[in-house]
């Protein structure tokens, strides 16, 4: 080995040309360069450090460039596309295919989803969809002349509010991100919009910096600016201040937020809010693997009240949880609890169930799907009726039962079945092909072999027969479903030994071929290749 190695050629990602062979070079032939490689780099050949941790790395780049070439599949892909196609999240998938064609249109499928999810990672999108529907027809009671009137047998379901909003990200450089969003809400047929747009600069490793200008045909314009800061390692700090334009003149609002680390898994909060709606909030939220405990306590106008809620994790592959909370101020009380659970891959389906004084009884229904929310609260009744907590508490989870069991489990069985049929499918001449691969290997199969004198004329039965069993020897012998041993004596083939010195030997073989067996004797001396190549001569009668 040389002196020194050439950093070059250690960042080299040509796997044929840090083999030394052939772009076309044979199975045979990338093991005999694999095997005079590692010989030639193995870290215990060399004494010198800096020469070892270069022969360490070269070794570490040959076995990684052999693992490459020597599958068919990882072969085609890297000859198709380079290093970078094996980087590609899902092609274990593609080993399945065989064909050059197969893998390129499936690397392209793999490519494609690949850029999705990092143009989705770039922008960010977050969206929420909020759709409130009165259903207080259904149980609160009707006056007595109601049922008299046109239509009042049916009950009057109707759509009050809805809420709509969205933002994106569009990183300009490594520390500015500029950020859209908007925002469209209606409520009892009044309504209007507001659109945002955000400049955050990453100030250090500690903080950033946003400043905000919007606009609203309800608000009017809007100016404010916002600091983040990490204090300590264990404390952080935020401040928000804004200029709300309106008719009735300009609106100074300032918000502060203090938090800081308790322990490992509570975080303690102090907040400060002076202009619009003016408060003070303390809380205290303990996340751990299996549970979400939340305390909190505001003063404020026109809002002065204590929270409490908990939820609990179960440990499932469905991320189940169960959840209850009571808040309690000058509003009145409220009580809510509900539940939440995987129900696919990307969507998360949640309801509670909301029972207050004097707000009533109300369902909210959430769905989370990727990075977008739907969210339905169904406003039931305002009173506190029993059958309403009954309803809006049963009435989900018998809904959700059905759904699940009539729609989404043969939903995800069908998905699964689908995709099932489609590996089948894809691997069939891969399996094909392997089984013929398999079936070549193992097409001759050594059933017996003895080696020594063998005693076939009647006149010398009573001598015995000197002879050793050789099966296992010969099998090991057999390559690509030959056997060939030279002409020379076989006590010298490995696994063989002389059982009568001195006395004339043979060499007695049981084989199986194709499935038919064949027996073949042959002189110690004599070369011997099974299976024999027979050539059949066809007569035709003239």
């Amino acid at each position: 080995m040389a002196s020194s190695l050439d950093d070059d050629e250690l960042l080299n990602d040509d796997y044929y040309s840090l083999l030394n062979v052939r772009r076309e070079a044979t199975q045979e032939e990338l093991k005999v360069a694999y095997r005079r490689l590692c010989m030639l780099y193995h870290p215990d050949k060399h004494r010198d450090p800096e020469l070892k941790r270069q022969a360490e790395q070269l070794f570490n780049l040959v076995h990684e460039a052999y693992q490459v070439l020597r599958e068919p599949q990882s072969r085609a892909i890297y000859d198709i596309y380079g290093k970078r196609g094996l980087d590609v999240d899902g092609w274990e998938v593609v080993e399945r295919k065989r064909s050059p064609a197969e893998i390129r249109e499936e690397y392209e499928r793999l490519q494609k989803e690949r850029e999705e999810r990092r143009l989705q990672q770039r922008t960010n999108p977050k969206g929420t969809i909020s759709v409130g529907v009165d259903a207080t027809d259904l149980f609160d009671q009707y006056e007595e002349d109601y049922e008299d009137m046109a239509g009042g047998g049916v009950p009057h379901v109707e759509i009050n509010k809805m809420h709509i909003s969205q933002s994106i990200e569009a990183p300009l450089s490594t520390k500015d991100t500029a950020i859209l969003s908007g925002s469209l809400s209606t409520h009892n047929g009044n309504g209007g919009g507001t659109i945002n747009l955000a400049f955050r600069r990453v100030t250090s490793a500690n903080g950033w910096g946003e400043v905000e200008v919007g606009a609203g045909d309800t608000q009017g314009p809007l100016l404010g600016m916002k600091i983040f800061r990490n204090l300590t390692s264990r404390c952080f700090a935020t401040a928000q201040c804004g200029l709300q334009f309106s008719s009735r003149g300009v609106r100074p609002g300032v918000t502060t937020l203090l938090a800081r680390h308790l322990d490992k898994n509570t975080m303690g909060y102090l907040q400060w809010r002076w202009g619009i709606q003016s408060s003070m909030n303390t809380s205290i939220v303990r996340d751990t693997k299996s549970s979400h405990f939340t305390l909190a306590m505001q003063f404020g106008i026109p809002h002065t009240f204590v929270m409490m809620s908990y939820q609990y994790k179960f440990q499932d592959d469905d991320q189940t949880k169960i959840k209850g909370s009571v808040k309690s101020g000058f509003f009145g009380t409220v009580v809510e609890y509900g539940a939440e659970r995987k129900i696919s891959r990307h969507s998360v389906l949640g309801a509670t169930v909301s029972v207050g004084v004097p707000q009533g009884v109300s369902l909210k229904i959430k769905l989370n799907r990727a990075s977008q929310t739907y969210f339905f609260p169904i406003h039931l009744t305002d009173q506190l009726l029993p059958s309403a907590v009954f309803y809006a508490t049963v009435g989900p989870l018998v809904f959700y039962l059905a759904i699940q069991q009539l729609i989404i489990r043969p939903y995800v069985r069908a998905q699964k079945e689908e995709d099932l049929d489609k590996q089948r499918e894809g691997s069939a001449s891969n399996i094909a092909r392997k089984k013929q691969e398999a079936e070549s290997a193992v097409s001759l199969i050594i059933l017996n072999a003895w080696y020594g004198k063998f005693v076939t004329d009647n006149s010398r039965k009573h001598e015995r027969a000197k002879v050793i069993d050789v099966t296992v020897p010969l099998q090991c012998l057999v390559k690509d479903s030959k056997l060939i041993l030279t002409e020379a004596t076989k006590s010298g083939i490995p696994g063989f030994y002389d059982p009568c010195v001195g006395e004339e030997k043979s060499l007695k073989v049981l084989y199986q071929f194709r499935g038919v067996m064949h027996q073949v004797l042959s002189g110690d001396a004599e070369p011997l290749r099974i299976p024999k190549i027979i050539l059949k001569c066809v007569e035709f009668e003239g």
